[in-house]
């Protein structure tokens, strides 16, 4: 199972950037996906998930500037993610449990992509 994640970049404050990732390989199925960060000296934090149904959740920071949305036939999830500040600047993880067989989901990750809010 591959993660593998692309859109990041530099933008100016109050710019948009979108970030993908598309899972690849062999598997049963993909449950909750997600996008997780990392600043510099800061513990990785999660930004957004979204489960098979639909179910959204989105950390306080963020809520009503990003969106996170999926394609369950093409195996993606995707962060829109607008009015980015500074603070957003960070390196963005895509997360995903796998089913790897009928009963069992395991975690995978992305490589991460740079995301920078600078002018």
């Amino acid at each position: 199972v591959q993660l593998v994640e692309s859109g990041g970049g530099l933008v100016q404050p109050g710019g948009s950037l979108r970030v993908s990732c598309v899972v690849s390989g062999s598997f049963f199925g993909i449950d909750t996906m997600a996008w997780y960060r990392q600043a510099p000296g800061k513990q990785r934090e999660l930004v957004a998930s979204i489960s098979r149904g639909g179910t959204i959740e989105y950390a306080d920071s963020v809520r009503g500037r990003f969106t996170i949305s999926r394609d369950n036939a093409k195996n993606t999830v995707s962060l829109q993610m607008n009015s980015l500040k500074p603070e957003d600047t960070a390196v963005y993880y895509c997360n995903a449990r796998v089913f790897v067989s009928l009963t069992r989901d395991d975690a995978y990750w992305g490589q991460g992509t740079q995301v920078t809010v600078s002018s």
